[in-house]
């Protein structure tokens, strides 16, 4: 479902990503993981075109999402790929409700009153339904990160980005949010995540791909990442998790 073929994105003379050659195929998870600065966040925003590239190219369900495009094709396209921000980038002048309900009814012009119902209900899913009228600065960090996560199931996606989604939070709020990523992947979504979450990447992930300077180290299965890495840097990068 999701393709990088060499790809490479500078910061002006800086070399962001180098040579990505990867694929997160369908119903699949995907844990990006590496040290700051490695390129996760940066290579998950290209799949949106939230980053531009340099070179190579990125493709969605089949379509290069850096070919040239007006922008109602892009926006197309990006209602197609569900993303969730570590920010929550919420609206604070609406509802918990009202956020879930304002793409379907705006962008995909759904009834009104159906839009809500779906919201209702994906709000019932991530365990906020009774929190419906509430708004952001009412709510905690977890409980707005999984209005987030509804909000952008709303469009009912067939693939979710996750950008470190539980770094901004408390540590006594990680689990709830967890716990709905862990559901999503119960349920099949393809799901493509950045995240200093090991437990969750050993638990949840069907692949591990490892991140530094820009590069991808290596790509494995849970099992064989966790238990005997081969990369030099991602020995040193478990060990040192271990050691704190």
């Amino acid at each position: 479902m999701i393709r990088f073929e060499d790809v490479n994105k500078y910061y002006g003379p800086f070399l962001a990503l180098a040579d990505i050659n990867a694929q997160v195929a369908r119903g699949e998870v995907v844990v990006v993981c590496g040290p700051s600065g490695s390129g996760k966040s940066t290579l998950i925003r290209t799949v949106n075109r939230l980053e531009e590239i340099q070179s190579g190219a990125v493709r969605f369900d089949g379509q290069n999402v850096h070919a040239p495009m007006r922008a109602a094709a892009l926006n197309r396209l990006r209602s197609q790929i569900g993303f969730v921000f570590q920010s929550f980038n919420l609206f604070p002048h609406l509802s918990a409700l009202e956020n879930v309900v304002l793409s379907p009814w705006r962008v995909k012009a759904v009834g009104r009153a159906e839009a809500r119902a779906r919201a209702m209900a994906l709000l019932e899913r991530v365990g906020l339904a009774e929190r419906a009228h509430a708004y952001p600065a009412q709510l905690s960090g977890g409980q707005q990160q999984r209005v987030a996560i509804a909000r952008a199931l709303a469009m009912e996606p067939p693939a979710m980005l996750f950008d470190e989604p539980t770094s901004a939070l408390d540590p006594e709020m990680v689990g709830e949010v967890l716990a709905v990523m862990r559901s999503l992947a119960k349920d099949g979504m393809t799901m493509m995540c950045v995240t200093h979450e090991m437990g969750f990447a050993r638990d949840v992930a069907d692949r591990v791909w490892f991140m530094d300077a820009g590069r991808i180290l290596e790509t494995a299965t849970p099992t064989a990442f966790f238990g005997a890495p081969q990369h030099p840097r991602a020995q040193r990068f478990l060990s040192d998790l271990r050691s704190h």
